[in-house]
C-alpha cells in the first residue's frame, strides 16, 4: 500500500501547529487579562530575569571586587538573561515537537516576560505599569549603612532636575523618577538594587522614621574623638561654620573612665549649655535633645565632571517649622484636654 504522508510532510505539518499554538493557546488571568504564559510561570520567568534564584557567587565571584564600605554600579546584559530564561524553558522540552513549539512561541514569552518584569516589584499605591522593557542597571552595596538601616531609601533619576539637598517626595511613579525593579538585601550589610534604565543621578538616604540621636567623626581629629554640633537653642539652627569641626561650632564628647564608648551624659549636657546660643546656661531635656538630633544622611552619586556639585555627602541638618509656634501650642492643649478633661 503507497503511503499517503511521509516523514517530511509528518514535520511540516507540526511546525505549522505550532506556529499557530500562541494564537490558539491563551491563560485568562482576572488580574492580568490575556496571556500566552501562564502568569504563574511568567511571573516565575521575570523574576529569574531580575536574578532572584541566581547564586550570590554568579553576581561577584570573589570578595575582593565588593570590598568592605563599597559600590558597584553595572547594567544587566539581556543576552544572558534570555540564555537564562531559554535555559529554564528547555527542561520542559523533550522531543523536536517539543522544542518546534518552544521555538513558535517564544517570541510571545520574551514580550509578556518583558512586560512582566515591571510587574513584580509594586510598592503600595503606585501605579502598574507595562510598557515595555529596557535596559536594567543597577548597583550592589557593601555597607554599615545597610545593616544599620534596613529600610534606605534609593531614587534614581534619568536627569539631574533635583538639587542634591533637596528633600523631595515625589512618587515612585512620577516621570522624574526612574523605577526601582528589585531592591533586597543579600546579606545583613549587601544591598542590590536594579533600575528600569540608565540613572543619571541616584540619591542613597537614611530612612526618614523615627528619631535619631547621636555624635559625629571629626574627620581631622584623633580616630577615638567625637564631636557634637551646637545648635541654637531657640531656633535649632546650626552655629557657623556649617562645615567643618571648630572649637566655636561643637563640643567634644566625654566618656566614663573605664567604659569606652559610654557617652558621660552629664559632661556632655554642661559643655553643650556653655556653648549653645539662648541656653541661659543651662539645657532642658527638650533642649539637650535638641542639640543631639541627627538627621538623615544622603549620598548623591552623579556625573564626576559636574564642577557644581563639589559636595557628594549631605546631612540635610535643618529644621523647617510648618506650623506656628502659637498654633502648635494651641493643638497641644487642646489635645490634652481632650485625653485629661
Amino acid at each position: 500500500m503507497k503511503a499517503l504522508i511521509n516523514a517530511e510532510v509528518a514535520i511540516q505539518a507540526a511546525v505549522s501547529a505550532a506556529q499557530n499554538y500562541a494564537d490558539i493557546v491563551t491563560d485568562r488571568d482576572p488580574d492580568d487579562g490575556e496571556h500566552v504564559v501562564p502568569g504563574e510561570l511568567r511571573r516565575f520567568l521575570a523574576r529569574l530575569r531580575l536574578l532572584h534564584g541566581v547564586p550570590f557567587s554568579y553576581l561577584v565571584p570573589d570578595a575582593k571586587l565588593l570590598p568592605i564600605e563599597s559600590i558597584r554600579f553595572f547594567y544587566i546584559d539581556r543576552a544572558w538573561t534570555d540564555a537564562l530564561v531559554q535555559g529554564a524553558l528547555s527542561v520542559g522540552t523533550i522531543s523536536s515537537a517539543d522544542r518546534t513549539q518552544l521555538e513558535a512561541v517564544y517570541p510571545h514569552i520574551r514580550a509578556e516576560v518583558d512586560e512582566a518584569e515591571r510587574t513584580i516589584r509594586q510598592p503600595k499605591g503606585e501605579e502598574l505599569l507595562k510598557a515595555g522593557s529596557g535596559t536594567i542597571t543597577g548597583f550592589i552595596l557593601r555597607s554599615r549603612a545597610v545593616s544599620g538601616w534596613p529600610n534606605l531609601h534609593v531614587r534614581a533619576y534619568s536627569r539631574d532636575v533635583v538639587a542634591d539637598d533637596a528633600l523631595t517626595t515625589a512618587a515612585e511613579s512620577d516621570p522624574s523618577r526612574m523605577k526601582v525593579l528589585r531592591m533586597e538585601r543579600l546579606a545583613p550589610a549587601v544591598l542590590l538594587v536594579l533600575f528600569d534604565g540608565v540613572p543619571a543621578v541616584v540619591h542613597i538616604e537614611e530612612p526618614r522614621q523615627g528619631i535619631q540621636f547621636g555624635v559625629r567623626i571629626d574627620p581631622a581629629g584623633p580616630p577615638n574623638q567625637r564631636r557634637v554640633k551646637v545648635r541654637d537653642c531657640n531656633t535649632g539652627d546650626p552655629v557657623p561654620p556649617e562645615n567643618g569641626f571648630t572649637s566655636t561650632n561643637s563640643v567634644d564628647v566625654p566618656f566614663r573612665p573605664n567604659a569606652p564608648g559610654v557617652i558621660n551624659m552629664a559632661a556632655l549636657r554642661a559643655r553643650l549649655a556653655t556653648k549653645a546660643p539662648n541656653s541661659g546656661g543651662t539645657l532642658e531635656p527638650n533642649e539637650y535633645a535638641l542639640q543631639m538630633l541627627r538627621f538623615p544622611f544622603r549620598q548623591v552619586f552623579g556625573d564626576p565632571e559636574n564642577q557644581t556639585e563639589s559636595k557628594r555627602f549631605y546631612a540635610l541638618d535643618e529644621f523647617k517649622a510648618k506650623v506656628a509656634l502659637t498654633t502648635w501650642k494651641s493643638t497641644v492643649a487642646t489635645s490634652l484636654a481632650k485625653v485629661n478633661p
